[in-house]
């Protein structure tokens, strides 16, 4: 694992982050407590899955363009969508609120299962002091995502909502589509109503996160127990009807093919399409990333793992497919700040978040840490113009009044 400077984990200040909450063990982590078994993974024929023409036509671009063709087309696109030469990020903290879970992800080293001597559940306490952390580094988000956890009631999430934007009051952009699915079992209320009272208890945005590879035959592979393709695009457009925003994501490199990717790629495309001709929400960023198999239950698969060139290939292909998404990030917590920096000039406009603290990419003991100068410094050295940003994009200044995007909830502004 990389050891990291001292200085580097100090609170407060903006150059760094925070302590995992907990370091991975071989006694917590189930990946290297017991190691599973390779499944054969047979591809759907092209035939059967859905978009099944456009997705050959892709394939037949990618085999047929040269990569530096390739990424000239994504950068040209990149271009033609953000002709300021602005480079944005956002400072924000990931806020870990359980890492109790039951899905049992195969590709996952953070969570633990339930009655796990290293499972936890974050009071409000802890993260309102975690927030008010993140406020004074001048952060203007918090990330929260956290574990399945079953014994959580819905109230609890409701609570923890309103206590925040009571207390301190931050964008709360909150909870993936299967914590979400899991509200859901657990209340037996429809998704509608689930999304209504989240938004009115403050939830003000839904990350992209438990997309994976939106390929059930992948899924069952990977994480069977996690909820499908289809389901997780019905909760975004459903969040993307109540008027919230979101983002969408890929993991690969989890023994997929280009085929797969594509799928990935041209379901978020329609959904995206879906969700602008409503008029309501939307999702405002793609994010792509590499799979990290130390202390994962895969660890010892025979998969061949995302190369750097492999990065930047999905990170071009993304962006000529998902020509209805204005936003792409790079993500440096995975790839390092030199891919990152390479994939500023094939097709991504967005650097991602200064991250004050992450947990769940760093349990595999991928560590990239940077303070703001450098990230800063990256775009500028990629000739681009470093710009800080809200959620929805908007461009941050000194002295905001408060996130534009949740501003309606009065206290959200202060």
């Amino acid at each position: 694992m990389k050891q990291i400077a001292p200085e580097q984990r100090a609170l407060p200040i903006l150059g760094t982050v925070s302590p995992r909450v907990r370091e991975p063990t071989a006694e917590g982590t189930v990946g290297m407590q017991r190691p599973f078994p390779q499944p054969v993974y047979v591809p759907p024929p092209l035939a059967s899955r859905p978009h099944a023409a456009e997705i050959g036509q892709w394939l037949d671009t990618l085999q047929a363009t040269p990569f530096l063709e390739l990424v000239g087309h994504a950068d040209a696109l990149r271009r033609q969508k953000h002709p300021d030469g602005v480079v944005s990020y956002i400072v924000d903290r990931n806020i870990n609120y359980t890492n109790t879970c039951v899905t049992d992800c195969r590709f996952c080293a953070f969570y633990r299962r339930p009655k796990d001597v290293e499972g936890y559940v974050l009071s409000y306490a802890e993260i309102g002091a975690k927030i008010d952390e993140t406020r004074a580094l001048g952060g203007v988000q918090i990330l929260m995502q956290g574990g399945h956890n079953p014994y959580l009631p819905f109230d609890w999430y409701l609570g923890l909502l309103r206590y925040i934007k009571e207390h301190h009051s931050i964008h709360v952009h909150g909870f993936s589509a299967s914590e979400i699915e899991l509200m859901t079992r657990v209340t037996k209320l429809p998704l509608d109503e689930v999304l209504r009272q989240l938004k009115a208890a403050g939830l003000d945005s839904i990350p992209g996160a438990g997309a994976e590879i939106l390929v059930d035959a992948v899924r069952d592979v990977i994480a069977p127990k996690k909820i499908g393709a289809s389901r997780w695009l019905e909760i975004h457009e459903a969040a993307h009807e109540q008027g919230l925003l979101t983002t969408a994501t890929m993991m690969y490199g989890v023994g997929e093919g280009w085929a797969d990717r594509l799928e990935h790629l041209v379901r978020l495309r329609a959904s995206q399409e879906r969700s602008l001709r409503r008029g309501q929400g939307h999702y405002t960023a793609f994010i792509a990333w590499s799979f990290q198999p130390t202390h994962t239950e895969m660890r010892e698969w025979d998969i061949p793992h995302g190369t750097g060139m492999d990065y930047l290939r999905t990170t071009a292909l993304a962006r000529l497919v998902l020509d209805n998404f204005d936003n792409l990030q790079v993500s440096y917590v995975t790839q390092g700040p030199k891919l990152a920096q390479l994939a500023l000039r094939m097709g991504a406009n967005d650097f991602g978040s200064l991250m004050i603290e992450e947990n769940v990419v760093s349990a595999t003991g991928i560590d990239f840490i940077m303070p703001e100068s450098e990230i800063r410094r990256i775009i500028a050295d990629a000739g681009f113009t470093p710009r800080r940003r809200y959620q929805d994009y908007t461009p941050w200044s000194e002295g905001d009044p408060g996130c534009p995007c949740c501003s309606w909830r009065g206290r959200a502004a202060a």
